[in-house]
């Protein structure tokens, strides 16, 4: 027996033996890279998988395959280094390194990499809480994987990265619905290809949002399904995510027992990954149960540690978590003094971070559109460059045929000539409706933003969400105009409904404003310029009600003036056009107001193409518009 024993492991040590020596090396798989140089992610990282997470094989990496002239493997290196400092909280470190990723993608010409640095940007703005800047980097990353016609595996699952992404920024938002549509969106994509490590994700993230509408044991069954395949994968991260998250909701059905069990069997992961965000929320999560046991003592130790690591590493998430449940701990003890400067350190902190999300959101809003602002008036020079132009061709056109007229038959060249001036003065006509149009929705636009910023720094700031999704409503419809010369007269309606409840931010929503339709109209057949009636409400309130006192009415108003014109009123109750003058001209500044002169100019290239006529009368506001039959 003992002679087989010994037999068995000799045989077993060889196996080992041959098993270790059948594994390439680091230097060994470097080789086989750089000898056939794959182009994607999978065939780079089926080598080098077993070295994602080591920093210093990363960086060895970067350097030899710079070295080397392989962009794609250097923009490789470059994304994984940058997910490992995201992981240990370094999140400017991370920033920067994906940048350069990004720009060794672009350099490469790899779309595939180009998505994934682009999403990992996303991640780690995010991360940050700069949410417009993060949703700018995903839509961008989306749009691009979106521009391949017969996407590989990588493209693929950067797709999946980018909806997922986009519905975690919809959960720093509040917006959970939204969210779990994302989620399951990015789901279906990393089912179709098997990417276990994306499917545990989202559920978890579905579980997050479950958890926040207070749907407990649906948000439970989606962590647990996310642990399941998250412990068949031996992802560290990700049990941890998921064993803290179940704690979480353990507590919360009122088993503080079970949840403390489960967070003394993972404290060693926890510590073992070394990063100050999970090692934060375990003793949070442990002190929270302890004080719903009644360990007070220990409790108050371990959400003090919480808290301890939330303030050294600025984790905004921890600290507000820290500070709830701390009041809450004071609470059970009666110390109701440190009760209260934990319940009031939550708070105002919880309103200083919505405040600085969402005024950070606006603001980036508003660099945008000024941007875009900007960008239209170069755009204008050139079209008005264009029309200046093909002015001077007809001109010459004219001339031409005038001298050619006389030695060749006239007729048939008058005839070619009035098609042709025909037209040039068609196309003249697009380009200056299109110049209006690309100056009056910056305006729009850019009122609207600045409407939702005084809100949110003057008046409470919970209601900010609730504002910007009216605002994203205006803004999709004014996108949906912007490459349309006319609209229907009901779907400006509708956008002027929404344009005046933004409005009436800045007036704590005192402003009663009336749409009154004459019933014999069908508004579907009336057309009209898009955001024609804007300017005229904003005359109304800005120099009629905003220095009122008291009740402020707008009234707009809509009637047949006869069978080929319609008329639009616009009646406030304000302080009259004498007083408004006044005051105008006590104002150390006087802006010039573009809107209603670019309004009445657009109206009048307009009905060049009716029969119409149009008239604007100044005391009423009002103006007659074209019949339905001319302009339907």
């Amino acid at each position: 027996m003992k002679k087989i024993f010994l037999i068995l492991i000799v045989l077993l040590d060889f196996g080992v033996i041959v098993a270790q020596k059948s594994r390439p090396s680091f230097q060994e798989r470097i080789d086989i890279i750089l000898a056939n140089r794959p182009i994607e992610y999978k065939g780079i990282n089926d080598y080098l998988k077993f070295y994602r997470r080591d920093t210093v094989k990363l960086k060895q990496l970067k350097t030899v395959f710079e070295d080397n002239s392989y962009l794609i493997g250097k923009s490789y290196a470059e994304n994984l280094l940058g997910i490992q400092y995201r992981n240990y909280s370094q999140y400017e470190k991370s920033i920067e390194t994906h940048k350069i990723a990004l720009e060794t993608a672009r350099q490469a010409k790899s779309i595939e990499f180009e998505v994934f640095s682009l999403n990992m940007l996303g991640v780690a703005y995010r991360k940050i809480d700069a949410n417009r800047t993060a949703l700018d980097y995903n839509q961008e990353a989306l749009a691009l994987a979106d521009s391949v016609e017969n996407p590989n595996l990588g493209i693929l699952r950067g797709t999946a990265v980018s909806l997922n992404s986009m519905g975690n920024i919809y959960l720093l938002l509040k917006q959970y619905d939204l969210a779990v549509e994302q989620f399951k969106k990015s789901q279906k994509i990393e089912k179709s290809i098997n990417n276990q490590l994306g499917l545990a994700i989202n559920f978890q993230n579905i579980g997050y949002a479950r958890d926040a509408q207070g749907k407990l044991d649906e948000a439970l069954e989606y962590y647990n399904k996310s642990l399941t395949i998250n412990n068949k994968i031996n992802n560290s991260f990700g049990k941890v995510i998921c064993n803290s998250s179940i704690s979480n909701i353990l507590v919360k059905q009122n088993k503080p027992k079970e949840a403390i069990q489960l967070l003394n069997e993972t404290y060693g992961a926890v510590k073992k990954l070394a990063n100050s965000e999970f090692l934060s929320y375990h003793y949070l999560n442990l002190g929270w149960a302890q004080t719903k046991l009644g360990a007070h003592k220990l409790a108050e130790s371990n959400l003090l540690k919480g808290l301890e690591i939330a303030k050294e590493n600025n984790i905004a998430s921890s600290l507000s978590y820290a500070y709830h449940h701390l009041s809450e701990l004071y609470q059970y003890t009666r110390d109701f003094k440190k009760a209260y400067e934990f319940y009031k350190k939550a708070d105002e902190f919880d309103e200083s971070i919505i405040n600085e999300r969402n005024i950070r959101y606006v603001n980036d809003l508003i660099i945008k559109y000024d941007s875009e602002r900007k960008n239209n008036q170069i755009k204008n020079l050139a079209k008005q460059n264009e029309i200046a132009q093909l002015q001077l061709s007809k001109s010459q056109d004219i001339w031409i045929i005038f001298a050619v007229s006389f030695l060749f038959l006239f007729a048939l060249f008058f005839l070619v000539n009035r098609q042709r001036m025909h037209e040039k003065e068609k196309r003249i006509l697009t380009l200056e409706q299109d110049v209006l149009r690309a100056q009056m929705n910056p305006h729009f636009i850019f009122n609207a933003l600045n409407s939702i910023k005084h809100y949110i720094i003057s008046n409470e700031q919970k209601n900010a969400v609730h504002y910007l999704n009216k605002f994203s409503k205006l803004v999709r419809k004014i996108l949906e105009y912007s490459s349309v010369k006319e609209i229907s007269l009901e779907e400006e309606l509708e956008t002027m409904d929404l344009y005046m409840n933004i409005e009436n931010i800045r007036f704590s929503n005192e402003i009663q404003f009336n749409i009154n339709v004459d019933e014999s109209l069908n508004l579907s057949k009336v057309k009209v310029p898009p955001l024609v009636i804007q300017p005229f409400l904003e005359n109304a309130i800005w120099h009629g009600l905003s220095s009122k006192k008291g009740e402020k009415i707008v009234n707009l108003n809509i009637s047949k003036a006869s069978k080929d014109h319609i008329q639009i009123d616009i009646e406030d109750n304000g302080i009259g056009r004498t007083a408004s003058a006044k005051i105008k001209s006590n104002k150390v500044a006087n802006k010039k107001s573009i809107g209603i002169d670019l309004t009445i100019e657009r109206l009048s290239n307009f009905i060049k193409g009716f029969e119409n006529d149009f008239a604007f009368v100044v005391d009423m506001f009002g103006f007659e518009m074209l019949p339905e039959k001319v302009a339907a």
